[in-house]
């Protein structure tokens, strides 16, 4: 059984994951070793010596920069309530994660492409299927290009942290073929009145991990001591952090770290890619990372009811229809930061 430590850590590990591209079994492990080390003491890492080339990046910023100029109007046209998918324009205050206070935050949402009948979209599968794209030249092209380069790093953390776990490093594959991995395109619009004070709230992230290419600081994650760590930029760097569905996997040896965003009046962007499993994966401890004589600590999730579930509970159309019954909950959906170090902080504190 593998155990976590949840360090008071000050900062950050640095993983080169080179290796991981490499034909050495020697190199892919190597770097397993450091990526499993950070996921139970941490958590949260950042990630250097990746494939994703620069030209990408600055190509991504730049048409996001592009749709953000626009007027409201135009961002409209491909607003998320228009969506069947949870995917297009999410305005200012449009999303609220708990404890969070309004701030001047707007994104696009986008994913993998799925078309209109594919057997996943004409049964309904939430959080599946189409994107919303803007009337803008070039804009899918670059877009769908650093999509497919991020997700390709994606795979390569996933077999990393499957040899972490004592597993081949094609074990969580079959999970992984049409999954509701969701790029983030978010813009915070430069704010005088911005207060040093919290944004976003505490949370953890829904999927298996997430991949973060932020372009200013303002992000922070609480330690084992349940401290506030700033995370600040690191150049040609990732920010990689480990999500609710891995947390579960591995029995709690992996931390899904609760992280917020503070205001600041600098405008910046930042643009997470939430790596997810398939929405009917069956999520539940793995047998042998449970300890002999010893239980599970989680029970079984459906990955992609638990990561709808907690997207209707933060967004404000998705409550709106849950409302009007036009949406439903899971029976067995948790509340919202339910998992991480902030809900155990908490917990504690009840004690």
């Amino acid at each position: 059984m593998m155990s976590s430590t949840r360090t008071a850590f000050t900062e950050l590990p640095v993983i080169d994951v080179s290796g991981l591209y490499s034909d050495q079994s020697t190199d892919r492990r190597a770097v397993a070793e450091a990526l499993g080390r950070a996921a139970r003491e941490v958590g949260f890492f950042y990630v250097t010596g990746h494939k994703v080339e620069m030209d990408l990046r600055k190509d991504l910023l730049e048409q996001t920069k592009r749709f953000f100029e626009q007027p409201v109007e135009r961002k409209m046209d491909v607003y998320i309530g228009k969506s069947i998918n949870h995917r297009g324009y999410v305005p200012e205050g449009e999303e609220v994660m708990v404890g969070g206070k309004h701030d001047r935050k707007e994104a696009l949402d986008i994913g993998l492409e799925l078309a209109s009948n594919d057997p996943l979209v004409t049964a309904g599968t939430p959080m599946v299927g189409p994107n919303q794209w803007p009337d803008l030249p070039g804009f899918r092209t670059d877009v769908t290009a650093y999509y497919e380069a991020v997700f390709d790093l994606g795979r390569r953390l996933l077999h990393g942290f499957a040899l972490a776990l004592g597993k081949d490093e094609t074990f969580f594959d079959d999970f992984v073929t049409k999954p509701p991995s969701q790029l983030r395109l978010l813009h915070y619009p430069y704010d005088a009145d911005a207060e040093d004070a919290q944004g976003i709230g505490a949370h953890t992230d829904y999927e298996c991990f997430t991949l973060l290419l932020p372009t200013a600081p303002g992000l922070q994650v609480m330690n084992g001591d349940g401290e506030w760590i700033d995370v600040p930029l690191l150049a040609d760097a990732y920010v990689v952090n480990i999500g609710d569905m891995m947390e579960i996997w591995t029995n709690g040896a992996f931390i899904a770290t609760s992280h917020r965003v503070r205001k600041v009046k600098e405008e910046r962007y930042s643009f997470p890619l939430f790596f997810a499993c398939d929405y009917h994966t069956t999520v539940a401890p793995i047998p042998d990372l449970i300890g002999d004589g010893q239980t599970a600590n989680y029970d079984p999730v459906r990955a992609g009811d638990h990561l709808f579930s907690q997207t209707v509970q933060s967004f404000a159309y998705l409550r709106d229809r849950l409302a009007r019954g036009e949406v439903t909950l899971p029976e067995d959906a948790k509340a919202l930061s339910s998992f991480g170090q902030y809900a155990r902080h908490l917990e504690a504190q009840d004690e």
